[in-house]
């Protein structure tokens, strides 16, 4: 070959290779997550969907429609979906119907095997039903990893996925005062800002799966401080105290706390009704335990009260809220506080 030619065949080759590295070539999921971040989110341009009407769930999709959002709503027990039907939300038949009528669809279901289920099931799940550059955002308290695994396959159909579980209880659900702890792609987020303001105080916490794992701490701490408050009112029965007037006394110092205020009086009162089930927070502790397996991490409060609550279970108990702890340190002393 002559040299001039074989020098102009390497020119191009090269020429080809540096095109290819230069210049990606741009899939359409790449571009429509463009779409997600720039697309105005308000009453009259977004359409919101919602999946699980429980005791959260119920009041914090109310709260987008007294914002003026349209809604459509699935729950595999349709009666919980009628106070939200009575409003003007729209019933669907099943989450991928949710999706289709939807730019933005909420969960709050009980397990990591609902989420997955309802977001990755192939013909009834969000995501065969999503158009491209809508978005699916996972309230329930899951598994971080389920969460990256809905975030990669959301991308892969030209959707975004956040994983934004809250804190707050039922009180905090009904007055739109939760704690909602997000991530995923934190322009995505601050795009939906106008809907999480309705249910409470949205904080970005970073990638896909550690809002999660922010919720998965906030259990840590809800589950020890739970022990020390039931404890400390046992303690404070047998020790011939006036118990209410002993919560009032620790309330305004550094005893007090978030959980003392929400439940002290309802130990009290013997009010065990749940605004956050036992059964729902076992499986909080329990993915907590995993994920300290996994990191090889020793956190002995955590693994007392998921004992002490797994304890409950075994009373049929996991129908309570999770102030019925108060049952278990009773059991073991043999004692009740309303004698």
């Amino acid at each position: 070959m002559p040299p001039f030619l074989l020098r102009s065949l390497r020119r191009l080759h090269n020429s080809n290779l540096l095109s290819h590295f230069a210049s990606p070539r741009v899939t359409p999921a790449m571009s429509l997550s463009t779409e997600t971040l720039t697309r105005p989110v308000s009453p009259d341009q977004t359409r919101i969907g919602w999946i699980g009407t429980g005791v959260m769930g119920l009041a914090m999709a109310s709260h987008l429609l007294s914002a003026g959002y349209s809604l459509t709503v699935f729950s595999r027990t349709a009666s919980k979906t009628q106070p939200l039907l009575d409003r003007g939300a729209t019933s669907a038949a099943s989450p991928r119907a949710v999706a289709a009528a939807s730019d933005v669809v909420f969960l709050m279901v009980g397990y990591p095997s609902d989420v997955r289920a309802v977001t990755l099931d192939p013909t009834s799940g969000v995501l065969s039903g999503l158009s491209p550059g809508s978005v699916v955002v996972d309230m329930t308290t899951s598994d971080p990893s389920l969460a990256a695994e809905i975030a990669t396959s959301a991308e892969a159909v030209g959707c975004s996925a956040v994983d934004a579980p809250v804190s707050g209880g039922d009180r905090g659900a009904r007055n739109a005062a939760l704690s909602i702890f997000a991530g995923g792609n934190e322009a995505v987020i601050n795009n939906l800002s106008p809907l999480f303001k309705c249910m409470g105080t949205v904080r970005y916490m970073g990638g896909p799966g550690l809002g999660q794992r922010a919720k998965l701490g906030n259990q840590i701490v809800i589950a020890s401080t739970m022990v020390g408050l039931v404890e400390g009112m046992v303690y404070a029965h047998k020790s011939g105290l006036d118990v209410a007037k002993w919560l009032e006394a620790i309330s305004t110092g550094a005893a007090g706390s978030k959980s003392l205020e929400l439940y002290g009086k309802r130990m009290l009162d013997r009010d065990m009704a749940a605004g956050f089930y036992v059964h729902h927070f076992v499986k909080d502790l329990g993915i907590c335990l995993s994920e300290c397996q996994r990191m090889g991490l020793a956190l002995p409060g955590l693994a007392l009260a998921h004992q002490l609550y797994v304890s409950l279970l075994a009373h049929g108990e996991g129908g309570l809220g999770t102030q019925a702890l108060i049952l278990a340190v009773e059991r073991l002393n043999n004692t009740c506080l309303n004698k």
